[in-house]
């Protein structure tokens, strides 16, 4: 039984990290989903406490991140209300469109568009096109480096204690 809950644990994580790139998948989701699974399908006391502590406080992290990385470049590249919203709405539809790059292209066009049209000037709506991917990039960057880092506290916990 513990060989098929580590292959799902596995699986799981693995998956978390498809969903970093993938907004439709609920990456974080998945790796708590492999943490329960350790926990009532392997051994119920692999973690410590802190363990659960340190997850807990981990996964705020990742959404306080997510929202200042994407909002801090958004921001400073001077996007309006309605181009945020945009490049929300394009960065899960272009989870569908030519993936994986439609994460990229149909945020960056959209936004692009939707400022021209509210009578930026091309530099300056390329601009704050270019500011949503660097958000994006930098937000799945941290949240990249967040996932790992709670996959290492629980599988040090589980695998040495």
């Amino acid at each position: 039984m513990d060989f098929f809950a580590w292959i799902l644990i596995i699986l799981l994580f693995s998956g978390s990290f498809i969903g970093l790139f993938y907004p439709i998948i609920p990456a974080i989701l998945l790796v708590w989903i492999g943490v329960f699974v350790g926990h009532f399908f392997i051994n119920d006391l692999i973690m410590s406490s802190w363990t659960w502590s340190s997850l807990l406080v981990i996964t705020v992290a990742i959404f306080i991140a997510d929202y200042i990385a994407s909002m801090y470049f958004i921001t400073k590249y001077g996007a309006s209300l309605l181009g945020k919203r945009v490049a929300t709405i394009g960065l899960i539809v272009g989870s569908f469109i030519i993936p994986p790059f439609g994460i990229f292209i149909v945020p960056f066009t959209a936004v692009f568009l939707i400022e021209y049209m509210q009578n930026h000037s091309m530099k300056q709506s390329g601009r704050i096109a270019a500011g949503t991917l660097l958000g994006f990039i930098s937000s799945t960057i941290v949240k990249a480096f967040l996932h790992l880092l709670i996959i290492i506290i629980f599988l040090v916990d589980a695998l040495l204690f």
